[in-house]
């Protein structure tokens, strides 16, 4: 079991009860039903789901979805998906290193729960439970791993939008499109968070000062979180400054995105039978498509982003063309292939580690950020 040596198996009078730990790792004193960020994306999923689907006969989705060629969407997806998880690991071992040197096969095992947790619980608590997990197998800072995981979010932000912009570009070439205009704001915005990291890694200390004055409103425990916080973040920070990691970084955010992230949304178009042009134009429209389910996952939602996933197929393809019951289909199968690749890995992952995911979000996701001895239970650290 996950560092059971350490772990009291049933400490007593002060084990957290279980529907308390759950409610903490969606950051509140509630249960996660009763948490209103858990029903923000229940009405983000439904309204998007409403929006797609309105007026779309459903006979018409069912018999869409009747035409696909399935094998050729699992055969070319499924293996996307996997190889994937493992370059992301691979990547994200340049951003660790300088916290703490970590063997790939944890960093592998913690990306596939994280994404197991992603897709079968909202808010992508997913992020701090592997925070969490590969913290305490490793002996590490939590919140200084946790830092390493928004790097990658910025990288995987960075590299959408500048598909999306190159992309975009060609849609739009030749008219002043709407597409074509999209660009002049996905560039800059592309800018912003690179902009960011390098002001923290540069300038800690002013940054940290700015923070501070910007949550003099705020109550004063939640303005000292902040601070240590960012403080730690820093620390997750240091990867910036060595070549050779930042060059490995470049390597596996291009693998990840037009390679392994493209040949699932080719294989839904071919699987369909869709005519978008020729190859070219059609990886062109399968990276506008990439780029805009990126942003559509990007959403703190419902488990698995179930809603947006196909409000970002059927936004994309219908402009190009494909019938929104074509669109609506092929994004609730190749979203389906994605969500249940991910979970059956993470549950291999899990059962590999002998590990439950209950025992995974049983503790409380502050414990992740105690400076406090790794390893240690807070809840037992002072008998």
């Amino acid at each position: 079991m996950l560092d059971r040596p350490d772990r009291p198996s049933a400490p007593q009078g002060d084990a957290t009860p279980a529907s308390a730990s759950s409610s903490s790792t969606f950051g509140g004193d509630l249960p996660w039903y009763l948490n209103w960020r858990f029903w923000i994306g229940i009405v983000i999923a439904g309204l998007s789901i409403w929006y797609v689907a309105r007026g779309i006969p459903i006979e018409d989705v069912v018999a869409a979805m009747k035409q696909a060629n399935l094998l050729l969407l699992f055969v070319l997806s499924v293996p996307c998906y996997i190889v994937a998880t493992w370059v992301r690991a691979l990547r994200w071992r340049h951003l660790t290193n300088p916290v703490a040197e970590i063997d790939r096969v944890p960093l592998f095992h913690a990306q596939a729960i994280g994404f197991l947790v992603n897709n079968i619980l909202p808010l992508r608590v997913g992020e701090f439970v592997r925070s969490w997990y590969l913290a305490r197998k490793q002996g590490v800072s939590a919140t200084s791993i946790l830092g390493t995981v928004v790097i990658e979010r910025v990288i995987d932000v960075v590299c959408v939008l500048l598909i999306a912009a190159a992309s975009l570009t060609w849609a739009g070439r030749g008219g002043d499109s709407l597409l074509a205009r999209g660009t002049m704001l996905l560039l800059p915005a592309a800018c912003v968070p690179v902009m960011g990291l390098i002001a923290i890694r540069l300038f800690p200390e002013q940054v940290i000062r700015i923070t501070h004055f910007a949550a003099k409103p705020l109550p004063t425990r939640i303005g000292a979180t902040l601070e240590r916080l960012l403080r730690r973040f820093a620390d997750g920070l240091h990867s910036l400054s060595l070549g050779s990691h930042l060059a490995w970084i470049l390597v596996h955010s291009v693998t990840i995105w037009l390679l392994l992230s493209t040949i699932p949304m080719l294989a839904g178009i071919y699987a369909f039978g869709l005519e978008l042009g020729n190859p070219i134009e059609t990886l062109m429209i399968s990276w506008i498509l990439l780029a805009a389910v990126g942003v559509a996952v990007a959403i703190p939602s419902t488990p698995g982003f179930f809603g947006t996933y196909q409000l970002a197929f059927n936004s994309v393809l219908e402009r190009f063309g494909v019938t929104p019951a074509e669109a609506l289909a092929l994004g609730l199968l190749v979203w389906f292939v994605f969500w249940s690749s991910l979970v059956v890995l993470g549950l291999l992952v899990l059962r590999s580690e002998r590990t439950s995911l209950g025992e995974l979000t049983f503790y409380n996701t502050e414990e992740a950020s105690e400076d406090g001895p790794p390893g240690k239970d807070p809840a037992t650290e002072n008998r």
